[in-house]
């Protein structure tokens, strides 16, 4: 369970409005929990859902995916400077498999 001062130190470039906004849909979509915890001052947390816990799978082959483009798109860059502009830049195939 992570409390909303963990999140947002997770994800710095949000604003706290984007955060709350983005936390209160993802629970209306019943992808995150929240949990309030009576107490004073009072103390809130969120986790995953089952829900949630299932698009991890999803999520992690778009980060992998998202990795790979942006090394081939350096890989593109570095090759046009190299090799010129008038030959084929680098293609997945030509990747080595790690």
């Amino acid at each position: 369970m992570l409390r909303f001062s963990d999140l947002e130190r997770a994800v710095p470039a949000i604003s706290q409005k984007m955060l709350v906004q983005q936390l209160r849909q993802m629970e209306t979509d019943g992808i995150v929990r929240r949990v309030v915890h009576h107490q004073v001052p009072p103390k809130v947390g969120y986790c995953l859902t089952n829900w949630g816990q299932a698009l991890c799978p999803a999520l992690d082959a778009l980060l992998k995916w998202a990795a790979l483009r942006e090394e081939m798109s350096e890989l593109s860059a570095v090759h046009l400077k190299v090799a010129g502009p008038n030959t084929a830049p680098p293609s997945i195939s030509d990747k080595p498999n790690a």
